[in-house]
C-alpha cells in the first residue's frame, strides 16, 4: 500500500504555539466569543468535469465531477478568519454550494430556490462568510445531489483553533463509496426500488479516495484523526483496532473525551478522534464493523523514533459559543419521518401509539415523507410551506420519531442542536446531524438564533430527493 497523499498529513496547531490558553471550568475549557482577525481566505471552486483515477493509486479514469484539479479540496482557516469563495459553474446543470454544519447566514447556505437562485452554466456566484465555530465540516452541491455528489462534487472545510494542548500530526480521513462500472464510467446511481430502502450502494469503498491507505503518523505521538463521512448513502460502524482512541468532537463539537469502542456514523456525520500513535513500524487499523465481517478502511503506520507522551490521556477542544436551550422555557413539537408507502400505527418504546390511518399515494418521485408533507414531489423550485416557524432568540425541543425500518441521519441547517436523549457516549452532546434507527425517537434542542429559511431533511440523499426533505423559518 501507499501512503495516503501529503494534503491529508499535516501538522496541528502550530497555531497555538505562544498563545494564551483559555480559561478552564469543572467540565473543561470555557466557550470563548468570536474575534474576528481581519483576515480572509480566500478560495475559487469551479465545478467541471474532469478525468480522475480512481481509486487514486490503481483505479480506471472516470469522468467525475469535481471543484478543482484535486479530487477533494480542502479549505483551512483560523477561526476568526473570513472566507470568500467564488464558485464557478462549468457543468450543463444547475449547482449551488451548501457550507454543512456551518452556521452561515441564510443567504449564504447554498439551498437553491430557497436561500438563492442556482448557478447556472457558465455563471457564478460569491459565498462570504465567518465562520462561528471551530470544528471538522465539508461543503457540497445542493442541486441534482444524488448524481452530483456521486461524481464527487465536494470538499472538506477546516476551522482550526480548538485545542487546549496540540497534537503532533492532524489527518482527514474522508469516507466515501464510488460507483464505478468497471468501463470507465460510473454505474446506476439510484432506483426507485432502492431509494424507497436503504439507498444505492457504492462498488469501490475509499478513505480519501483510496482502498486501505496507509497513513504515515509520529510514532508514540498524539494524533487528531479527523473523520468525515460524505457518502450518499453508507452508515459505517467504526472501530480503531491497534491503539488507544477517544472521540473529541461530534459534527466539529468538542466533547469531554469518550473512550473509542464503536461508533455509528450516518451519510453527512463526522467524529474528531484523539489517536495514540502506535509504535515505529506498527500499525493500527481503522474498522468499518457494520458489515457480515470487518471492513479494514485505513491503516496507521508509526514512523520515525518513538515520541515520549506518557499515559494516553486525550484533552478536551475549547468549545465553540453556543447560546443554550432553556429547557424549562422551550416550547415542544413533534415531526415524523415515513415511507409514503405504508400506512401503520406505530408502538413507542414507551407505551404512545402513533396514528396514521392513510397513506399519501406513492409514486415515482415521492417514497419519503416528514409528517406526511413531501418534497420535491412537484420539484424543488416549488416551495411547498414550512413545517414549522421559530421565533428569532426562543429555546425549542424537537422529538424526532422514525416510523420506518430504516436509518435516517437528519441534517437540519443554519443551527447546531443539543441532543438531549443518549445516542452514543453522553445525552446532550452538540451536532447538526442525528442518525435515527428504526422506529427510534430521539429529542433535540436549540436556540432558534439564526433567522432565515432553513432546510431540513435527511441526509441519504435518495431519501432526500424522493420527500424527505422540508424547510423551517426563524423569524
Amino acid at each position: 500500500m501507499k501512503a495516503a497523499r501529503r494534503p491529508f498529513l499535516l501538522g496541528a496547531g502550530a497555531f497555538l504555539a505562544g498563545a494564551a490558553l483559555p480559561e478552564t471550568g469543572r467540565s473543561g475549557p470555557l466557550a470563548r466569543p468570536l474575534m474576528p482577525t481581519g483576515r480572509t481566505v480566500e478560495h475559487w471552486l469551479v465545478a467541471a468535469e474532469r478525468m480522475v483515477r480512481i481509486p487514486a493509486d490503481a483505479g480506471p479514469e472516470v469522468p467525475a465531477w469535481t471543484f478543482g484539479p484535486e479530487p477533494l479540496p480542502m479549505i483551512r482557516l483560523q477561526r476568526g478568519d473570513s472566507l470568500r469563495v467564488r464558485a464557478e459553474n462549468r457543468l450543463d446543470q444547475l449547482i449551488s454550494i451548501h457550507w454543512h454544519g456551518i452556521r452561515v447566514p441564510n443567504a449564504m447556505d447554498g439551498v437553491p430556490y430557497l436561500t438563492q437562485d442556482p448557478i447556472r452554466t457558465g455563471g457564478s456566484f460569491d459565498y462570504t462568510f465567518t465562520p462561528p465555530d471551530t470544528g471538522t465540516f465539508f461543503f457540497h452541491t445542493h442541486c441534482n445531489t444524488i448524481e452530483q455528489l456521486g461524481r464527487g462534487l465536494a470538499g472538506v472545510l477546516i476551522v482550526e483553533g480548538d485545542e487546549l494542548v496540540r497534537h503532533d500530526a492532524d489527518l482527514v480521513c474522508v469516507l466515501r463509496d464510488w460507483r464505478i462500472d468497471g468501463q470507465g464510467g460510473f454505474a446506476e446511481f439510484t432506483s426507485n426500488a432502492a431509494a424507497a430502502k436503504a439507498g444505492t450502494f457504492g462498488q469501490v469503498r475509499t478513505v480519501n479516495d483510496r482502498v486501505e491507505p496507509v497513513l504515515e503518523v509520529p510514532a508514540g505521538g498524539e494524533v487528531r484523526l479527523r473523520i468525515l463521512n460524505i457518502d450518499p448513502t453508507r452508515i459505517a460502524l467504526l472501530g480503531l483496532e491497534g491503539t488507544p482512541a477517544a472521540v473529541i468532537a461530534i459534527d466539529g463539537n468538542g466533547l469531554p473525551p469518550v473512550p473509542l469502542e464503536s461508533w455509528r456514523l450516518g451519510p453527512a456525520m463526522r467524529i474528531d478522534l484523539s489517536v495514540r500513535a502506535p509504535g515505529p513500524g506498527e500499525e493500527a487499523v481503522l474498522y468499518d464493523y457494520f458489515s457480515a465481517e470487518p471492513v479494514p478502511l485505513a491503516r496507521l503506520r508509526g514512523m520515525g523514533p518513538r515520541l515520549d507522551r506518557g499515559r494516553f490521556d486525550p484533552a478536551p477542544l475549547i468549545p465553540s459559543d453556543f447560546p443554550a436551550p432553556d429547557l424549562e422555557k422551550a416550547e415542544t413539537f413533534r415531526l415524523t419521518f415515513q415511507s409514503t408507502a405504508v400506512a401503520s400505527d406505530l408502538v413507542l418504546p414507551d407505551g404512545q401509539v402513533l396514528r396514521y390511518a392513510d397513506s399519501i399515494c406513492l409514486s415515482s418521485a415521492t417514497l419519503w415523507a416528514i409528517d406526511r408533507k413531501t418534497w420535491p414531489e412537484a420539484g424543488h423550485q416549488q416551495l411547498p410551506p414550512p413545517l414549522f416557524e421559530l421565533v428569532k432568540g426562543r429555546s425549542y425541543v424537537i422529538e424526532l420519531v422514525n416510523l420506518s425500518q430504516y436509518q435516517h441521519p437528519i441534517h437540519l441547517h443554519g443551527v447546531t442542536f443539543q441532543v438531549l436523549d443518549p445516542r452514543q457516549g453522553e445525552s446532550g452532546q452538540r451536532a447538526d446531524t442525528v442518525l435515527l434507527g428504526p422506529r427510534d425517537r430521539v429529542r433535540i434542542a436549540f436556540v432558534a438564533d439564526n433567522p432565515g429559511d432553513w432546510m431540513l431533511h435527511c441526509h441519504i440523499i435518495e431519501h432526500q430527493e424522493t420527500g424527505m426533505m422540508g424547510w423551517f423559518r426563524i423569524a
